[in-house]
């Protein structure tokens, strides 16, 4: 039986997509944005994170944890990363839920099946089912089945990506892929590999691929202060998309914010961007007009 890890299913999403959509986030992401509002999703096993403000100070995790990775401090547990394998007994035992497994084994059939629970919303509103992360292309061969599976359901498929990945495992996904959601963060290959850990070459490849390919693109660029949103970068992209041509349909510009902080608390995470606020209306507006010259069409989803 084919299976994915994935962090999350979130039904009704209206932002990953074309109209009401289910959103599939997948384990694993080749890249380290210090912005990234999913930290659990980087790494591509399951990871047991803990809510401080639900535990009562039981202990009952205590003598299950053979590896001696928690302890209690006042009321609260404390996990040794170094020493916790992830093995999730603690978790079954917390009745407060203060302890969770943040990932899991899905099959395609499962998947499936909450996928055709919202077929209804899908038909009214033209919307489907798009896979996330995460990097979803770090599972080809999961998501291109379930895309295939989708299709034949008559169900549309998204793919939302960074776009680092294997030409082959984008090949097999964008086989059975309705649409492209393409992030494009830094231009600058040195940037790139400065700031996210990996290079930019790979995914400039890739866009270009999907761009002379027959299904519709979208760009979407995160906008970070002081990182994506300088003059520079700002830009490279919009060259990048003028030499890309007609295989853009539109453009999304997400402005930073805060909403995953307590996610990196859940895994004892350092938030590398401190106090770092979200751009002012009027920057991300100031943006938005100035990508206006490429003629197409533009979104902020928020």
């Amino acid at each position: 039986m084919l299976t994915g890890r994935i962090f999350n299913i979130q039904r009704f999403s209206v932002q990953d997509g074309p109209g009401i959509r289910t959103t599939i986030f997948m384990k694993g992401c080749p890249l380290a944005c210090p912005w990234c509002s999913n930290p659990e999703s980087g790494n591509a096993h399951p990871e047991v994170g803990h809510v401080d403000a639900l535990c009562d100070g039981c202990g009952r995790c205590l003598p299950v944890c053979e590896p001696l990775a928690i302890s209690l401090e006042g009321e609260s547990v404390r996990i040794d990363r170094k020493l916790c394998d992830n093995c999730g007994r603690c978790v079954e035992l917390c009745t407060p839920g203060a302890l969770k497994m943040l990932g899991r084994e899905i099959s395609v059939e499962e998947a499936l099946r909450e996928i055709q629970k919202d077929r209804l919303y899908y038909r009214n509103s033209k919307g489907g089912v798009t896979a996330s992360g995460g990097e979803p292309l770090r599972q080809p061969r999961f998501v291109t089945e379930l895309f295939k599976r989708c299709r034949e359901a008559e169900i549309h498929t998204a793919l939302d990506t960074c776009g680092h990945a294997p030409r082959e495992a984008l090949q097999s996904v964008l086989e059975h892929t309705d649409l492209v959601l393409y992030d494009l963060k830094l231009i600058d290959d040195e940037a790139h590999t400065r700031v996210l850990g990996a290079s930019s070459r790979p995914i400039l490849d890739n866009a270009r691929f999907v761009a002379r390919s027959a299904v519709p693109l979208i760009i979407r660029i995160p906008l970070i202060p002081g990182f994506t949103d300088t003059e520079e970068n700002l830009r490279a992209v919009t060259r990048f998309i003028e030499d890309v041509g007609e295989g853009v349909r539109a453009i999304h510009v997400l402005p930073y914010h805060r909403f995953g902080l307590d996610k990196y608390r859940m895994l004892d995470l350092e938030y590398r961007l401190g106090d770092l606020k979200p751009p002012p209306e009027e920057r991300v507006r100031a943006v938005v007009d100035c990508l206006g010259s490429l003629g197409l069409d533009r979104e902020i989803i928020a």
